[in-house]
């Protein structure tokens, strides 16, 4: 049986890699760990379709080293102890986990006695964030790779690889007229975009066959599915779900919500997002959001499909139906932006900390005003540098609540900021 595009033309040398040469790029960090031969356990982070499984299988191939792969999706602590015991008994052997984040943690666990003795050179593959998906302990022990998105050019550049090198391809006489079509439906993913190809490809019957935006247009709304269960549109769904969230659109929310849940998303990926979000598009405008966001994350995680179905949408029309502000949001990126132009300014002496003679003697924490020994507990005191002081950097929203929050700030720091 045919294997499909992708898995033909996996990469089998360091040169037919697209992408990631800030990783295996000439004198580059993971470069130089493949051409020594000694390679660590190793976590590689980052989109679908970046060339994660086939960095590691060709790690593999450099060290001469049996390699086994499993799927978190469908794996479990049994076929990692087979693993383990057959790489005991050889020696030294390479795991590769795709999607490591789906591990829970009794299932990670069972990865460190071998990861430490070095039975097993770990590489995992996940799409989340690996500070929070994997557990510390395992963390660790491996180093963490960031993968980055093909550009346009590595995109079409795999193209033209594809149309001339791979047997199957070049035999249609395949001649690529237009490209913006094909590289939208790939999102930055290689895979997906040799899919496509392939897709369109085996879909004309002529010869040549002219790839043109309005032919791949026509396959695509033909034959690929909306959402997927391997994950690979998620970045599409999980927008439009945000989106529809921000813009107080409670049934498109629910809508793309049970898209990702017929595909089969992680449930704590959805909670995270809306934990986010409830900072990010509400704030102060109403701060339970937030409390709700950080209920349903523990829950989802405690309890799981199917039942979490309904604390996923319970929390959906909550911050869909919320009060709006991206006060927190603009504030802290102002704040950043002034400390990336100003550095380590010094702080006023009457704030700093005093805890010695000396400090003291330095005026440190000299004429500092206690709030609360003025009236209405608000003390008249310069708080920022000198340097940049009066400078606003929160402009509360115009919902109910942060008007009355403008309000009291007006009233204590009318001639400082003007609110």
């Amino acid at each position: 049986m045919l294997a499909p595009l992708p898995e033909r033309l996996r990469p089998k040398t360091i040169a037919e890699f697209v992408g990631q040469q800030h990783l295996i790029g000439e004198g580059k960090v993971l470069r130089k760990l493949i051409d020594s031969g000694n390679i660590p356990s190793i976590i590689f982070w980052g989109p679908p379709g970046v060339g994660k499984t086939s960095l590691a299988r060709f790690i593999a191939e450099q060290v001469h080293l049996p390699f086994h792969q499993l799927s978190a999706i469908d794996s479990g602590v049994k076929e990692v102890r087979r693993v383990i015991e057959e790489a005991t008994e050889i020696g030294k052997s390479i795991l590769f986990i795709d999607e490591i984040h789906r591990f829970n943690k009794a299932q990670q666990d069972a990865l460190l006695g071998a990861v430490e003795r070095g039975t097993i050179i770990l590489i995992g593959a996940t799409t989340e964030n690996p500070s929070f998906e994997v557990i510390s302990a395992l963390l660790s022990r491996c180093q963490v790779y960031v993968l980055k998105s093909l550009e346009r050019e590595d995109l079409e550049k795999l193209l033209k690889h594809a149309v001339e090198k791979d047997i199957e391809i070049s035999k249609k006489d395949v001649v690529i007229k237009e490209t913006e079509a094909i590289l939208k439906y790939s999102g930055g993913d290689a895979r997906k975009l040799l899919n496509v190809l392939e897709l369109v490809v085996n879909s004309i019957n002529t010869k040549p066959i002219e790839i043109t935006n309005e032919i791949v247009e026509q396959v695509i709304q033909q034959k690929i599915a909306i959402y997927d269960k391997s994950g690979e549109q998620h970045y599409d769904i999980i927008s439009a779900f945000l989106k529809s969230m921000r813009g107080s659109d409670p049934n498109a929310a629910l809508y793309y919500l049970a898209r990702m849940i017929a595909g089969g998303e992680d449930p704590k990926f959805i909670a995270r997002r809306m934990l986010i979000l409830a900072s990010e598009d509400i704030g102060n405008a109403n701060p339970n959001a937030l409390l709700l966001a950080t209920s349903c994350f523990q829950a989802v995680t405690m309890i799981g499909y199917p039942e979490c179905d309904l604390i996923l949408s319970q929390t959906v029309i909550y911050l869909a139906t919320s009060p709006k502000s991206n006060s927190a949001t603009t504030a802290i990126s102002a704040a950043k932006q002034m400390v990336a132009s100003t550095g380590d300014l010094p702080v006023p002496l009457p704030i700093r900390n005093a805890p010695t003679k000396l400090m003291k003697d330095l005026n440190y924490g000299k004429d500092y005003k206690y709030a609360h020994q003025y009236e209405g507990n608000f003390a008249d005191l310069e708080f920022l540098p000198e340097k940049i002081k009066g400078s606003k950097f929160y402009e509360p929203g115009d919902n109910a609540r942060e008007v009355e929050i403008r309000n009291n700030l007006k009233k204590w720091w009318k001639e400082k900021y003007g609110y």
